[in-house]
């Protein structure tokens, strides 16, 4: 299934350098849902805001290997581009930075790793403690250990708030998708650390499903290259 490439960057709220709750890795802005989102929460939602929670965690469940472009802005606006591979039936990822860019950033054995190799620095962190952790689950279901905070329906565009329910604090992951012809497709994602910043990712020439990659695409071992 290929995506189709529309997305409005116009809508970028400002961000930073990549998807985990760290400063060092993650550094943007506040996002700012829009007004009357806080009213859109799951408590007392409506049987509609119900059915397309639903729909939304059947959609992600069937989505087990994603590979795209994709484009990442900055708290301080810089932006930058790479590949990104989702393995989510093995609970890996892969976002390879396009130069000049020094930043690797790969996710597996439960722990998430990130390399700038111009610092010469590397940072390591258990998975489960990264709003990231979240979209990489095998089966993510929406409810138990996962709070729906807040959801938008504007037009195609639709936007779902999680958090881990016995540790809010550890940050959220908004996930971004455009509804076309009845059809769900995940265009990207907003993951805000426990420092309140947030950095935003648009996914572009998304494609699921394929080949599953090799696994040394996933080598965690990444702190001397």
């Amino acid at each position: 299934m290929k995506y189709p490439d529309r997305f409005p960057l116009s809508r970028l709220r400002g961000l930073r350098p990549i998807m985990l709750a760290m400063p060092l890795v993650l550094g943007l802005v506040t996002y700012a849902l829009p007004a009357g989102a806080q009213a859109q929460m799951v408590v007392g939602a409506s049987d509609q805001d119900h059915a397309l929670i639903t729909r939304i965690e059947e959609h992600l469940n069937t989505i087990t290997l994603l590979t795209a472009k994709f484009h990442q802005v900055a708290s301080d606006g810089k932006q930058s581009t790479g590949t990104a591979w989702l393995d989510r039936r093995n609970r890996r990822m892969r976002f390879q930075y396009d130069p000049p860019s020094p930043l690797l950033l790969v996710a597996n054995h439960d722990q998430v790793v990130f390399n700038d190799s111009e610092l010469g620095q590397t940072t390591t962190m258990p998975m489960d403690k990264t709003p990231i952790g979240l979209l990489l689950r095998p089966h993510l279901a929406l409810s138990g250990d996962v709070q729906v905070t807040a959801l938008v329906h504007e037009g195609p565009q639709i936007e779902i708030t999680l958090v881990r329910t016995d540790s809010p604090g550890d940050g959220s992951l908004t996930l971004l998708f455009h509804e076309e012809k009845g059809q769900l497709l995940l265009r990207g994602w907003i993951v805000q650390d426990a420092q309140g910043e947030s950095t935003r990712v648009d996914l572009l020439h998304a494609s699921v499903g394929g080949a599953e990659p090799p696994d040394s695409l996933f080598n965690t071992d990444i702190g001397d290259k």
